[in-house]
Order: structure tokens, then sequence, then C-alpha cells
């Protein structure tokens, strides 16, 4: 299976490339994903705070479609059933890790969903896309009552969050603080309610408060407060800190009683200071967590579905990417966005708004086009940084344009008047990176050599 990319080469023209994305093998499953949610490592990778990266590169690792065809060995999953994939696409399965179900601390090597190397040597790609071919081993079922667009974000937020709390016996009697209330505090602070634990928030400011206590805490305080640490100085059994910007692990430290755990799933891109007095004092102790393994992530799955959980959301058309990832930065969004897929193929083509979801208005069609041409024909700008926009029908006509801008123009060809909702059958998927990344990329790659 054949995938077209375009990347920036020369600014401000990109530059067409192609990959291959295997086909469907007798252990794998074709996804058609429907909702990808957008998560701070999408944005850590494209920045390449966390080193360099195999550009042009998808992101998304919080993926939810329909099963599109499985292969001849495949008896779990079939053709229409939900599912969602999350952070990882392969291991070894061989390793003691992978063998006890701790498939993302596999000793060889864990293949994450997008930015990885994947056992047959090629670069994984991730679910800013419209379809994912994946082993079924590492392919999740999602359960019918959770909607589809709030459990995108269960991928990844949701077991990052689960799987300490989880391990660290979150539960009745235990006091659990969440550090931080965005994408991964908001969904650590529903779980850990639902786990039936006494939950405080500790955010830098009262701004949140009243989400904080609607979302299940039991209180909140402001660590930007002085007074904070010392009113709850050894009062919580498990503190999960979900922030990605750097924070003094030693203050938190002491707001744990003996043996009790800090735990830091969210992964800044400086190291943190630790003092180890600040462990020995208490008898305390210092951990970090990653997502989950496949069989843990499931169990989360099903814990959601069983007490209603969903990822509180605001669904955005593809064209929006960018406008996202500032806001994310800016701390600008409740909690989660999530990419509305069916708009990578159609720039005009959005799904109605929905219930909780944050509301879409739909870009309308263009009256004075054909309805037959009135999508291939239509124009589309991105600015800033990376966007990811798939054309699976027709071929891309790239216009220059001032630093800054790629113009896409979707031109039409034979056999390529579909209507809405936009979904090819040949899976051809077209990506689009702005000439700045293009730039840096060369940066680096100058200073590299």
């Amino acid at each position: 299976m054949k995938e077209d990319l375009l990347c920036v080469s020369t600014p401000p023209r990109p530059a067409p490339t192609t990959i291959e994305r295997r086909d469907v093998g007798p252990d794998d499953v074709l996804i058609e994903i429907q909702y990808a949610g957008i998560c701070h490592s999408d944005i850590h990778t494209v920045n390449g705070d966390w080193g360099p990266q195999p550009f042009p590169v998808v992101p998304g690792h919080e993926i939810v479609g329909i099963v599109a065809e499985v292969g001849t060995d495949v008896t779990r999953h079939k053709v229409g059933d939900r599912v969602g994939v999350g952070c990882l696409v392969n291991s070894c399965g061989d390793c003691t890790n992978c063998q006890g179900g701790d498939e993302q601390y596999c000793a060889n090597g864990m293949v994450p969903t997008y930015a990885g190397v994947d056992r047959d040597g090629t670069t994984t790609q991730g679910g800013y896309s419209t379809h994912v071919v994946v082993d079924a081993d590492y392919v999740l079922s999602v359960p019918e009552s959770l909607d589809p667009a709030s459990a995108a974000p269960l991928l990844c937020a949701g077991i990052t969050t689960y799987a300490p709390l989880r391990r660290f016996g979150a539960g009745p009697g235990k006091k659990v603080a969440i550090v931080g209330l965005g994408g991964l505090g908001h969904m650590a602070v529903k779980i850990a309610h639902a786990l039936e634990a006494e939950v405080t928030v500790l955010s830098q400011t009262l701004k949140k408060q009243e989400d904080g206590l609607r979302l299940g805490a039991d209180a909140y305080y402001a660590t930007s407060d002085p007074t904070t640490f010392g009113q709850l100085a050894g009062r919580f059994d498990l503190i999960i800190n979900t922030v990605s910007a750097s924070i003094d692990p030693n203050a938190y430290l002491g707001l744990l009683a003996i043996d009790g755990t800090l735990v830091n799933v969210g992964a800044p891109a400086e190291p943190l200071n630790l003092n180890v007095m600040s462990l020995i004092g208490g008898r305390r102790n210092f951990a970090g967590s990653m997502i989950g393994g496949i069989a843990l992530t499931q169990e989360m799955l099903d814990f959601c579905a069983d007490h209603g959980i969903g990822s509180d959301i605001e669904v955005i058309p593809a064209h929006k990417i960018n406008q996202a990832y500032e806001r994310v930065l800016a701390s600008d969004v409740r909690y989660r966005f999530v990419i509305d897929t069916a708009t990578l193929h159609c720039p005009h083509h959005e799904r109605p708004p929905q219930t909780g979801t944050g509301g879409r208005s739909p870009i309308p069609h263009d009256p004075s086009m054909p309805a037959a041409t009135s999508r291939a024909a239509r124009t589309t700008s991105y600015h800033f940084g990376p966007l990811w926009t798939t054309s699976s029908t027709s071929p891309l006509e790239v216009l220059p344009d001032e630093p800054g801008r790629a113009d896409v123009r979707w031109a039409p060809t034979p056999n390529t008047h579909r209507p809405c909702p936009c979904r090819s059958q040949d899976h051809t998927e077209r990506i689009v990176l702005n000439w700045k990344i293009g730039k840096l990329i060369r940066a680096r790659q100058s200073q590299e050599g």
C-alpha cells in the first residue's frame, strides 16, 4: 500500500515523496480512523524536544475507528467493530516484560505508534490520517457505550493516569493528589474519583477550581500560594504529577506521608533536580510511569465504560491543528483536542456538532460550484507549525505563496467525485508540512552534520 507525502524541502514549495505502508497481513487489522486525539507528546515530537525525529512524521496515538479489514488469522476483531490504538503498535513479545503484560517496557524496545521503527524496518506513522494498519494484538476494543470522540484520548491520557493509580493503590481510604488539571490531569481526577479515593487537585492557580470539583475532586489548592505546601505537608499517600513543565520534586515529596509515592507521568524536556534527602527523610518514593500494557489498557477502557468516563474534549477539523497546538501550549483547552478525521479527506466536510464534545460549526459547501467538483477545487492554506491533511482520491497541486504559507488545491480527476463523507478505498494519504518545519529540520540537520 503506497502513501504519497508532501514534506517541505525548499520553502515555500513542498517536495513530494512516497512511503510504503504495508498491506494487511494475516495478523493485521485495517482501521478506518474516525477520531484522533492531540497529545502534548505530539507537539514535543514535532518540535524536536525529545531529540531528532524521522521527518516527515504523522503524529497521533489516540486513535478510534472502525475495522475495515482483517487478516486471515485474526479472530479477536471483525469488520465493523469499533476499536482503538494507543501509544504502541508492536513489541518483541518474548522478553520478560512483554510476557508479563508490560509491552510498553519491552526489553528490546517497544514500537511507538509514530516516529518509531517497526519490526519490518519502516517508520511508523500515526493517527492524523484516514487509515492505519496495526497488528491485531495491539488493537483495543472500544466499548459501544463510550462516545467514540471522547474515548480517543483514553488511549493515551486515560491509560497514562489509570496505570499508576491502579499500581500504587488509589482507592477507598487513600488520599491522592493530582498535580495539574490539563489533558492528563482531568483524566486522573475522574479515574481517581471513580476508584473512590479522596482526590485533591494541585494547580498553579484557582482558575480551574470549579472544573476540578465538577470532575470529582474533593479539594483544590493553588501551588502559587506560599501557604499551600506547609498546610498540606505529609498529607498524601500518592501524588500523580501530570504536568510536562519542570517542577521542584522536593517540594512535592514533602507533601507525602511516610511510604507515600510521587509518580511522574508528565515528561518535561529538561531534567528535574532531586535532593535524595527528600526521599530518605520520610521513607518516600519517587517513581515514573509510562502508559500501560495492552491488557491493562483494555481494562481501563472497560472501567471507563462501566463508570461513564470519557475525556472532556473539543472536536476540531484538520485545518485547525496548528491553532490547536498553539492553544495547547497556552493551556487554552478544556481538556483535549480531538481531530475529526472525516475532514482530512475533504476540507468542507465536518460531522454535525455533538453534545458535550465542544460543538463544531460545519464549513459550508461553496454554492457557486457544482456539488460534484466543489471539494476537488477547494483551496486550503496552512500556517505556522506542521499540519497534516490527506487527499485519498486526487493528485495535489501545490501552489507557491508567501513565506509561511503553502496552498494546496485538490485537482479534479476521473472517478474522484465522491459524496461526503469522503471515504476512499485506496487509503492513499498526503501529508503537508509547512515551510517553517522544513526550515527547522534543515537547520538541525546542518547543526548535527
